[in-house]
């Protein structure tokens, strides 16, 4: 048990008079409150209090520890709650993907600084799943489904992946007119792990794989995005990583009406009991922004 623990016990019997009443005081059960005081008497080396049948009287020495203990619980106190209402100052390290980050992220860090002047952000933009305890993480977000669920998430919406081409590319090649079209035409295939150059759709409830022979192999989204626009072949991208080049016309949608699978947006933080204000204040106006991006579907 904590040490200020322990004190916070210790007044709490001197006050109601009994253990029981400090078990009902701290809503703990009486032999925590009886281990506690034992533990607290074993510290210091001598009774704390004296029992009789009717009453708990305290010692002489425990007259004495019960006078600073006041003292330093309310001194905690008072700490405690001028923490609470200070300033927000220090360092929040934030993750996001690339894309999302460079574009949606980024701004809520920006309104952030200038909302609270004394705190500094590290926005670290990464495709890689990051370990937060590992890397020192305070907020992340995260697109598709959570591996680790100790963590705490909360959803703020959800992207669609869509299979893009310039319109050079479908005035030369024509664009496929089924799923199995596409093993037809060139291919700028993503690939973050090694793995299998497929894609897989659903079309009418049923999966549909494409076993891909791609002509271009790259690792990061910008590189997908500059080949796909320069006419180099079909990509596979998330819909907020085009939402801009959608609205330019410098990329359009192949198989519309194919299903699109689903993936959620959620912002994610280690632990929720206890949180720095400094974290919660980013996650309330990170919530706040993000849900209303146009790219993002809330429902």
């Amino acid at each position: 048990m904590d040490r200020l623990d322990e004190l916070e016990v210790f007044i709490a019997i001197l006050d109601s008079g009994s253990l029981i009443g400090a078990s009902r005081k701290l809503r703990r059960s009486p032999p925590a409150i009886t281990r506690a005081l034992g533990a607290l008497e074993e510290r210091v080396g001598t009774r704390l209090i004296e029992r009789t049948t009717r009453h708990l009287v305290a010692t002489e020495a425990g007259l004495r520890l019960a006078q600073h203990a006041r003292r330093v619980l309310s001194d905690y106190e008072e700490t405690v709650q001028e923490d609470a209402s200070a300033p927000l100052r220090g360092v929040l390290k934030v993750t996001a993907p690339v894309v999302f980050g460079r574009r949606h992220v980024a701004p809520i860090v920006n309104s952030y600084l200038d909302l609270y002047p004394e705190m500094r952000v590290e926005l670290v933009t990464n495709d890689r799943n990051l370990d937060f305890i590992e890397e020192g993480i305070d907020v992340g977000v995260r697109i598709g489904a959570m591996a680790d669920t100790s963590m705490v998430a909360r959803r703020v919406g959800q992207v669609q992946s869509l299979l893009v081409a310039s319109p050079d590319y479908i005035a030369r090649k024509s664009a496929p007119k089924s799923i199995a079209e596409i093993a037809e035409h060139d291919v700028i295939f993503t690939a973050i792990r090694e793995k299998a150059p497929e894609w897989r759709f659903r079309h009418n409830g049923r999966e549909q794989i494409v076993a891909l022979t791609p002509r271009l192999i790259v690792n990061e989204i910008d590189a997908v995005l500059l080949a796909a626009k320069a006419g180099r072949g079909l990509a596979r991208v998330l819909s907020y990583q085009v939402a801009d080049e959608l609205l330019a016309g410098t990329l359009l949608r192949v198989l519309p009406k194919i299903e699109s699978p689903v993936l959620p947006v959620q912002l994610i933080v280690p632990s929720a009991r206890l949180m720095a204000p400094k974290s919660r204040a980013f996650l309330d106006l990170a919530i706040s922004k993000l849900s209303t991006l146009n790219v993002i579907q809330t429902s």
